[in-house]
């Protein structure tokens, strides 16, 4: 072989090692979202994306930290040269060029705020660097009220953005609907629990005292034991931090309940109570097993001459914890409780079997609302299940 031949051949060879080392570097590298599919999909999953990023900060409603934490992801979304967000009153945001067109945005808006139509108009820049020519500008509406407005910027009229601002600006709004259920949600939660807290009877709170001011003088150590249950209970039941807390926390203020009770009715209350370890964590509504204790309380205890027992268990049952409350005191008609479970009770009665299965039902799902048991003087059994997780739901 002549030494030109084995020069070409040396060279085949390198080529070859190297093709099939890229190759191999190519085909052993992890399979990346983008190295598949077709631009279309491509173009519709970056779309998907995006969105998904702005969502979050409108979910919280059209203010100026959440007008400014998405107009980025929505301007990307239209691909227009600058984007602005405003309320009726001012702009929260403007992203991108042309900053010294906000002071002028106000002006073209007052017919769309009052009409809630959209509206296009030319920009009327003097400056000949500046690429902004021509806006179009979408209401932003809320069952009927414009709440602002989304305007998109643009070096011409198009017809084609004017239609993709009028799409964007309406998911806008669907994400603005949202926050105004995620808030009159969290206000009706709110007065939920206040009319629980209303219902905290003052005889309870009269007769806890006056049980407590009954051991001062015989036995000082309990009264100053039943006093500090008596200020943790009022405190955790009347504190103003989240809608969630732990099925710990709710148990240990039964506990404390309990004791006061137990202070005043001595040996005619027995309390049985059976917790496994694991499901202390779990969150639920709060103030959602007190009403049931106190209601088992009342059925039970007071409306008994002899002895009564009360029993509370919280087990595992796989992927949720079983909550029953259980008494053997007078109990009631069951079509009596089924009235006071359709809200026909009256104002002053069954407010906390009420709410209670209102709320489980309004966070869990109709499967999860109170299961009672019960008759005329055959006591009542109270049983309610509890998802160990479900997205939203954490104590605190």
């Amino acid at each position: 072989m002549t030494g030109a031949a084995v020069a070409v051949v040396v060279v085949l060879a390198a080529l070859l090692v190297g093709a099939g080392y890229l190759l191999g570097r190519r085909t052993a590298r992890p399979v990346r979202p983008s190295d598949v599919g077709t631009p279309v999909e491509h173009a519709t999953f970056e779309t998907l994306h995006t969105a998904s990023l702005a969502a979050p900060p409108l979910r919280a409603g059209l203010t100026e930290e959440s007008a400014r934490r998405a107009a980025r992801r929505l301007r990307s979304l239209l691909g227009t040269d600058a984007l602005c967000l405003t309320d009726r009153e001012r702009v929260l945001v403007w992203d991108g060029a042309g900053h010294h067109h906000g002071k002028d945005v106000m002006e073209h808006l007052k017919v769309l705020l009052d009409n809630g139509r959209d509206t296009a108009f030319d920009s009327g820049c003097g400056d000949l660097d500046c690429p902004l020519r021509w806006a179009v500008a979408v209401p932003l509406t809320v069952e009927n009220r414009v709440l602002g407005a989304l305007v998109a910027y643009a070096p011409r009229e198009s017809a084609v953005l004017a239609r993709a601002a009028g799409e964007v600006a309406r998911w806008v709004c669907v994400q603005l609907e949202l926050a105004e259920l995620d808030r009159s949600r969290t206000q009706l939660i709110e007065a939920e629990i206040k009319a629980l807290r209303a219902q905290i009877s003052p005889h309870f709170i009269f007769n806890s005292l006056a049980a407590i001011a009954s051991f001062v003088r015989t036995d000082p150590e309990q009264a100053r034991e039943l006093l500090l249950e008596f200020a943790d209970f009022t405190r955790y039941s009347f504190r103003r931090h989240g809608e969630f807390t732990t099925l710990a926390d709710e148990l240990h203020s039964i506990d404390q309940y309990l004791a006061l009770v137990r202070a005043r009715f001595g040996e005619r209350l027995s309390v049985t109570l059976q917790v496994a370890p694991e499901v202390l964590p779990v969150a639920l509504p709060f103030l959602c097993l007190q009403p049931l204790v106190e209601n088992a309380v009342k059925h039970g205890l007071e409306g008994a001459v002899t002895r009564s027992r009360i029993t509370i268990s919280a087990l595992d049952a796989g992927s949720e914890a079983e909550v029953v409350i259980e008494d053997d005191g007078t109990g009631m008609d069951p079509e009596r409780l089924r009235q006071i479970l359709r809200g026909e009770g009256g104002a002053s009665t069954g407010i906390g079997l009420l709410n209670v299965d209102e709320r489980l039902r309004q966070v869990y799902g109709d499967d999860y609302g109170l299961v009672i048991e019960t008759g005329v003087g055959a006591g009542m059994k109270i049983t309610l299940r509890l998802p160990k997780y479900r997205a939203g739901v954490h104590g605190s």
